[in-house]
């Protein structure tokens, strides 16, 4: 009988879903029995994984290299950092394995919350909001005469896979001109693209710079203060990628000088990000706890994935968001 092993806590219906899908297919599941919630915590080795032929979650990278019967392994993640390696996909590509990762499942509601955080800050949604929790003061003049529409304004989009590509279709309606960040085009992309030499142009004329970056050696500090003074002033920043590719000080003080508007930050450095963090009492700063992925149902959703890729995996087909 197959095996398939698994570190990710699934929530129960999901994994209840997962073994019933499972059964029917005629696979035995492993539990891990160092299981995480955490989509940011890097699988612990397991020695129950050698019994595997796929592994689900965030296994070992040096495990998911070195183990001969391994032929899959699928990333409960959009992210996929610590596997985005060379000698990985050497590993994989000798031995006839594959990689994918979870893209396709968190793509959406990343690309609605950062259109939500646009259209709340566009709508001084937030500043209403704590007002009713507040003073309860009428601020008619102070909002309705600052209150803007995201129609037909400029933004670039910093990276463009996934979570760009469904931005571009949501943004699309109102008008706006989007460029994005890549290193090389491709050609097939839906916005204009620019690489590092275009960059601080495209900086100068947008109204909303949403940085959906990745984790990596490159992109850290992405964001430092030299790229934020190239900012159009005025501009609103967006955070959905990574936290580690901002350097939070420096945009504490984009903010603070008035250089920046505003900033909503999904993703900070470090995760939970502590009460006594600058960034929480930063002028119009406004922070939410890594929810931009989430969804009420998102387990049943990555269940869903896996099996129509675990159908694609055994009969051959090209599978869904494949790294390696």
């Amino acid at each position: 009988m197959k095996t398939i092993w698994t570190n990710h806590d699934l929530r129960p219906s999901a994994l209840a879903l997962f073994k019933s899908e499972l059964d029917k297919r005629g696979y035995r599941l492993i539990q891990s029995a160092s299981s995480t919630k955490s989509v940011l915590a890097q699988g612990a080795a397991d020695p129950a994984l050698a019994e595997a032929d796929i592994a689900y979650g965030q296994p070992d990278v040096a495990d998911s290299m070195q183990l001969p019967n391994l032929k899959w392994i699928a990333l409960s993640t959009a992210g996929y950092t610590r596997y985005d390696r060379d000698d990985f996909r050497a590993a994989l590509k000798a031995r006839g394995a594959v990689a994918t990762n979870a893209s396709s499942v968190f793509a959406d509601p990343c690309a609605q919350q950062m259109l939500a955080s646009m259209l709340a800050l566009a709508r001084n949604l937030p500043s209403q909001l704590r007002n009713q929790d507040g003073a309860r003061a009428w601020c008619y003049l102070e909002d309705r005469f600052t209150a803007r529409v995201i129609t037909g304004q400029s933004v670039l989009l910093l990276g463009y896979g996934a979570i760009a590509k469904r931005m571009v279709e949501l943004l699309t309606p109102f008008g706006c001109k989007i460029t994005a960040y890549r290193r090389k085009a491709r050609g097939d992309e839906a916005a204009t693209i620019v690489d590092d030499a275009g960059l601080p142009a495209a900086f100068g004329t947008a109204d909303h710079v949403i940085n959906i970056l990745p984790d990596a050696p490159e992109t850290k500090n992405f964001m430092n203060a030299a790229r934020f003074a190239q900012v159009k002033p005025g501009a609103r920043f967006y955070n959905v990628g990574r936290g580690t590719t901002v350097d939070q000080l420096a945009l504490i003080a984009a903010l603070e000088s008035g250089h920046l508007d505003a900033a909503y930050l999904d993703v900070m450095d470090p995760e939970p990000l502590p009460p006594e963090h600058p960034l929480w009492k930063a002028k119009n700063c406004f922070i939410t706890c890594h929810i931009g992925g989430g969804t009420g149902d998102q387990d049943d959703k990555l269940i869903h994935q896996f099996m129509e890729n675990l159908r694609r995996f055994e009969t051959g087909e090209p599978m869904i968001d494949r790294i390696a």
